[in-house]
């Protein structure tokens, strides 16, 4: 029998388990899917926006796999860190390891004043609203007037999007009751949504894009201007030389010219709906500060330097806000035993095979994130996470041969911990939909340690979560 580790229940995890059994020559694999959280799926249980019913139906497929007899979930059960199962000793419990960690870490702005109160990640904001355990319950300058969430990603759309959205739009959805009723108190009128470049080279699918545009009680605000200083976007798309766009650019920028060509709204509809301004162009180089809070961004003014990147032009604008979300992207970190590239954010590898000293360490693999970095969409997790698992398959021969634990659980449990199976999380879900209904909504997500903790062994979720 070949006993695998897989580190990590988000997709990257699920899809390499999956591959594992799928490619399998040998005769009998058994897959432990460990995670340090008490609940499977990852990032899209706790990264996928809630209004994004689609995305996080992906659960189900995940579901499927994880119910697999040859796959046991193994939720709180942290690898690395203080306390946490070295990968020394997890070689010494498995034939084969793959890590699926993911890249947890927010790039910064590296500026001044990015410290101030008011000024988070966006990561930390979605974490609050998807009830992740480890999320601040609190601080988010909901109150403010105005907010500026830098970044043109798909990230940046979904937190924009969040804060333009009405509570009773959410209410039907998973959001942690908490963060349902802050966002219903808020303040917020307007969003900046900004990029340091063009809205050709801004890393949103059509999809979002067009999302923000459907938001009822929200009018998106778009610079013709801006959009001009895009040579991609100023040039019609039949003039003598155009070079072909990529679908989604050409989309996206027609979606674009649309908003900045729409008629000025009244001044009642200007009054009673909230405002997304969508910039382009701006670099920030610091965050302001009012009374030892956020009180605005201050941007340098980019241009096209025609090499493909931006110039500073020497001009400066500054944008009030109260809240500053950062969304400019995410990155690997060290995981305490296993060899790391600083500068990549990931952990070497070939073909999926982790590399130490240059040379591959027979039975520790990588998949994901933290082996490609953070690049392209879930679906992109399935051929890398084949190509991980045909490389393990490919060394089964010689990893069946080495000796570990009959009953890795069992060794666990001696060691103190108490991992939640896959009942466990079932148990968690049954008291998400009994919290739900007491609210009087679909199910509702426990957002802390010992409310998730107490559901999983059936002590049910605490009052008032």
């Amino acid at each position: 029998m070949l006993r695998v580790a897989v580190v990590g229940s988000g997709p990257s995890g699920v899809y390499t388990a999956q591959a594992l059994l799928e490619q399998s020559g040998v005769p009998d694999v058994r897959v432990h899917v460990l995670d340090r959280l008490p609940t499977p799926y990852g990032l899209v249980r706790y990264g996928v926006a809630p209004d994004h019913g689609k995305i996080k139906s992906l659960q189900s497929s995940l579901r499927a796999v994880l119910e697999d007899e040859r796959i046991t979930f193994v939720g709180h059960v942290e690898v690395g860190g203080e306390g946490g199962l070295s990968p020394a000793r997890l070689k010494e419990l498995y034939h084969a390891v793959v890590y699926c960690v993911g890249a947890a870490a927010d790039r910064p702005l590296a500026v001044p004043g990015e410290g101030l109160p008011g000024s988070f990640s966006a990561t930390e904001f979605v974490s609050w609203y998807s009830a992740h355990p480890d999320a601040a319950t609190a601080g988010f300058a909901l109150r403010a007037r105005s907010a500026v969430v830098v970044g043109v990603g798909n990230v940046a759309v979904d937190v924009a999007r969040i804060l333009a959205r009405g509570a009773a739009e959410l209410r039907g959805t998973d959001v942690p009751r908490a963060a349902l009723d802050a966002l219903g108190a808020s303040h917020v009128r307007e969003v900046h949504m900004v990029g340091r470049r063009g809205p050709s080279q801004a890393r949103f699918t059509t999809k979002e894009l067009r999302e923000l545009g459907a938001l009822p009680g929200a009018r998106i605000v778009v610079d013709g201007a801006e959009l001009a200083l895009d040579p991609t976007c100023a040039a019609p798309p039949d003039a003598p030389g155009a070079l072909p766009l990529p679908a989604v650019v050409r989309r996206n920028l027609d979606v674009l010219r649309g908003w900045a060509g729409a008629p000025p709204p009244t001044p009642a509809d200007e009054e009673e709906r909230r405002r997304i301004r969508l910039r382009f162009y701006l670099r920030p180089v610091e965050l302001l500060e009012r009374e030892g809070r956020v009180a605005g961004v201050r941007f340098a003014r980019t241009a096209p330097d025609g090499a493909g990147g931006v110039r500073d032009t020497g001009a400066y604008e500054d944008i009030e806000a109260q809240l500053v979300l950062r969304a400019v992207g995410y990155r690997g970190t060290p995981l305490p035993g296993l060899p790391f590239d600083p500068a990549r954010g990931t952990v070497p590898h070939v073909g999926g095979r982790v590399l130490r000293d240059g040379t591959t360490s027979l039975g520790e693999y990588v998949a994901g994130w933290i082996k490609r970095g953070p690049t392209g969409v879930i679906g992109s997790n399935r051929s890398c996470a084949k190509e991980t698992a045909a490389s393990l398959l490919a060394d089964a021969p010689l990893l069946v041969g080495r000796e570990v634990s009959p009953d890795p659980l069992a060794a666990l449990r001696a060691e103190g911990l108490r991992p939640v199976e896959w009942d466990g999380w079932l148990s968690i879900e049954r008291a998400e939909s009994a919290l739900g209904r007491s609210l009087g909504r679909g199910q509702v997500k426990i957002p802390d340690w010992p409310g998730l903790l107490g559901a999983a062994r059936s002590e049910g979720p605490r009052p008032g979560a």
